[in-house]
């Protein structure tokens, strides 16, 4: 069985022709929704409660899977797989999420997110502070997100996988998009040099979503090594 994670969205829409593809090749395939994305919550998260989540949905699947994670998924399914490895038969990471930055700019991106985090409630009287301080972020899906999630973006984003990365001896393949500036392919590099037993498949002239610009083609690679 193949399970899927997607990233930060709201909705599945721009899965539908992979998951056509993946029906194609007959592939078994199941995706999971997301707490605080795809699957309303209240509450606040972070990587190990995300982890203690897919292990209850993991539990309920009968031997290994193969975990997919795109973007935040690939977090996600990173951090899983280095704690339950006789849950995951085969980690696949589609421009994923987990090197952290010391770039300036994403060093500015946290320092506002702090900023709104703290005094975001003050802020609501001011509709164009708060834009400017999103614009200033580089962030929609902050902005987009409940004030739940927005706290639960923040742990995300300051949890560095780096060294979880190293962790894992589980079959990982890579998928990445050439151009892609959210998670640059740097990003690829480095994961498949800190994972042993990796294999990296670069999407000419694609970006941050493969599974959306490329389907076929990531269904292709999906069957050649599956």
């Amino acid at each position: 069985m193949i399970i899927i994670l997607h990233g930060w969205t709201y909705s599945l829409d721009k899965w539908q022709e992979f998951e056509k593809n993946l029906k194609k090749e007959r592939f078994s395939f199941k995706f999971l929704k997301i707490p605080g994305l795809t699957s309303e919550t209240n509450e606040v998260w972070d990587i190990e409660k995300y982890s203690e989540w897919l292990k209850k949905e993991l539990d309920k699947e009968k031997g290994k899977v193969v975990l997919v994670g795109h973007s935040n998924g690939g977090r996600i399914a990173t951090y899983f797989a280095s704690d339950h490895p006789e849950k995951v038969a085969k980690l696949i990471l589609m421009d994923s999420a987990g090197i952290y930055h010391k770039e300036f700019l994403l060093q500015i991106k946290r320092f506002v997110f702090g900023i709104l985090a703290k005094v975001g409630k003050k802020l609501t009287t001011s509709k164009i502070l708060k834009e400017i301080l999103y614009k200033l972020a580089g962030e929609q899906d902050y902005h987009k997100a409940n004030p739940n999630m927005q706290k639960s973006m923040i742990n995300l984003i300051n949890f560095d996988l780096t060294s979880t990365f190293k962790k894992i001896d589980i079959p990982t393949l890579i998928i990445w998009g050439e151009n892609d500036k959210t998670t640059p392919l740097s990003d690829a590099n480095l994961i498949h040099k800190l994972i042993k037993n990796s294999k990296l498949k670069v999407i000419k002239d694609a970006k941050h979503s493969p599974f959306y610009t490329h389907p076929k083609q990531v269904v292709e690679i999906l069957k050649n090594d599956l």
